[in-house]
């Protein structure tokens, strides 16, 4: 007996409980005609991950509830079809003080045009950017039911961690594990993810379908890569990364036991995971906001050619325009680079001086500073100016701006508020400087999209960086070096690691503390700043939730 089984890895949208609901009606008629009869949607599918708290709102509730009850009708007349629908359920007692939840993160199986079986997930996620406990319940019992005379036991995600709801099917006589995910993308989790599923697979003695979402939503990415682990916890079939697609396996009796068997995708770099995490994220972004382009200042230097070569992947070369906003201050280099590269991606090029706006801000403070040398004051007055225009070029014309902040830059304050941290997303605002520059390298060697082989002037990857913002200016006048900061940062910001500790490794105390205190003074700055992508296992964004005004000191 062999059951045919097909993994919907969709890209949903948040709220769109009609589309939502006719997507998986779409792919379950397709994957029913390909001899499927076993369909698995990712986690909250119904509403899209994750809805924050529209989960709170009665009414979303049953507007899901409503869009489960039209799929299960809709694809009533395929015999023999089962579909798992994700989707939240249930409701809660509220007042203006008290809330006690009823509200269940669910699974259905539809088929014959009912409901076969709901499941309730038991292990509710509370740490990096999830709250599902602000607004779930813990399920309770077990979902085990027949595709084809074949057993399937249902969990939900972070079900699988853990050792007892895989147990509990396992007893109930699952003899496949059908896990449907909604699980953030960053650098490594891929592999986390694999080693996890065999090792249950393993524990258990049979196999694991492990279903999961593509697409972005916000800050955060999801990068699709549906698997499938054997028994012995072997890799057996393995989706496309990052992009839809109806991903079909075979699930055969040999006797007492299933095996799996499908395709297997290809290995990947970290490079490649990364650049499509970014790529994806601006996509979903700007598209499902329904944005008509992107502009974004460009510089001269690595992060905002990065963020260049980013968009035109995400969005093709028409629907981004760039714009050089030249100083007293700007290097000839800097705009003949920027052209360059304008010029080898195609887009739309620009040069707006900002010369006239910056003397006029002086005449203006002439009095106020006088006898005060020039300082930090003037360099923010040019970054502010730039962002006045990009913004009002916003406004005008519709795009969005892409503000080219890296992860160091943010973590350090080496940004200026209303100026360069001016923008509506933030494209590179969870990556390091040494990943920027190691990523620059990498597309340089790489056409993933099709839009144009080495984008990047290498002069532009090897010249120090510059914010140009006064005479002979380089980042390394006011920072550490980018190798020693980003070393700091992963140990302090990403992995919570204390002074001390850090100290310990080899650092020099001086630094460390001057790094530390940089975090801890630019709170208020990173509060303002515009969402970003999410692509490391903590970003500033929901990872970071520090009080902006304390005394503590790690």
């Amino acid at each position: 007996m062999t059951l045919k089984i097909c993994i919907a890895q969709l890209n949903f949208l948040v709220g769109d409980t009609a589309g939502n609901a006719q997507k998986i009606i779409d792919a379950a008629r397709a994957a029913y005609a390909q001899g499927a009869r076993l369909v698995l949607t990712p986690e909250l599918s119904i509403c899209g991950y994750a809805a924050e708290d529209l989960f709170l709102r009665p009414a979303f509730v049953a507007a899901c509830d409503d869009a489960v009850k039209t799929v299960a009708r809709e694809l009533a007349g395929l015999k023999g079809l089962h579909v798992v629908i994700g989707h939240p359920t249930g409701g809660d007692v509220r007042s203006k003080s008290v809330a006690v939840q009823r509200r269940y993160n669910a699974a259905s199986v539809v088929t014959q045009g009912r409901i076969l079986e709901t499941y309730a997930k038991r292990e509710l996620p509370n740490y990096q950017v999830f709250d599902e406990r602000r607004y779930f319940t813990p399920g309770q019992g077990t979902c085990v039911f027949q595709v084809e005379g074949i057993s399937v036991g249902l969990l939900i995600c972070e079900d699988a961690w853990f050792d007892e709801p895989g147990l509990l099917a396992k007893e109930a006589g699952a003899e496949v594990i059908a896990v449907i995910n909604a699980s953030p993308f960053h650098v490594g989790k891929g592999g986390e993810r694999a080693a996890r599923m065999a090792e249950r697979a393993r524990a258990l003695e049979v196999p694991v379908i492990y279903a999961h979402l593509v697409g972005g939503q916000d800050e955060v990415v999801f990068d699709g890569a549906s698997f499938a682990v054997g028994a012995s916890g072997a890799m057996v079939a393995r989706a496309p990364s990052f992009a839809e697609d109806l991903f079909y396996l075979e699930a055969d009796r040999r006797g007492a036991i299933v095996e799996l068997d499908g395709k297997i995708a290809a290995d990947r770099t970290p490079e490649a995971d990364l650049w499509d995490a970014l790529v994806l994220g601006v996509r979903d972004y700007v598209g499902k906001n329904g944005f008509p382009g992107v502009l974004l200042g460009l510089s001269g230097g690595v992060d905002s050619a990065l963020v260049l070569a980013i968009a035109v992947d995400a969005l093709g070369r028409d629907k981004v325009r760039s714009v050089m906003m030249p100083s007293p201050y700007t290097a000839d280099i800097s705009w003949i680079d920027a052209r360059e590269m304008a010029s080898r991606l195609g887009v739309r090029y620009d040069e707006i001086s900002i010369i006239p706006e910056f003397e006029a801000f002086k005449a203006s403070l002439a009095h106020e500073f006088e006898g005060r040398a020039e300082d930090t004051t003037e360099e923010n007055i040019q970054a502010r100016i730039r962002g006045v225009l990009l913004m009002a070029l916003s406004n005008k014309f519709g795009s969005i701006v892409l503000t080219t902040g890296n992860k160091s830059e943010m973590a350090t304050g080496y940004c200026t508020l209303y100026g360069d941290m001016a923008g509506g997303f933030a494209v590179i605002k969870d990556v390091l400087k040494t990943s920027v520059f190691r990523l620059a390298q990498w597309r340089n060697l790489h056409d993933p999209y099709g839009t144009g082989a080495n984008p990047i002037p290498e002069r532009i990857i090897t010249r120090p960086p510059s914010a140009e913002l006064r005479p002979d200016q380089r980042d390394q006048d006011s920072l550490p070096p980018y190798e020693i900061l980003d070393a700091i940062l992963e140990r302090y910001m990403e992995d919570d690691q204390g002074v001390e500790q850090i100290i310990a490794e080899g650092f020099e105390r001086a630094v460390v503390e001057r790094v530390a205190r940089l975090i801890r003074l630019n709170e208020y700055k990173r509060r303002q700043s515009p969402v970003g992508i999410r692509v490391t296992h903590r970003s500033f964004g929901k990872d970071w939730r520090y009080p902006i005004t304390g005394k503590f000191r790690a």
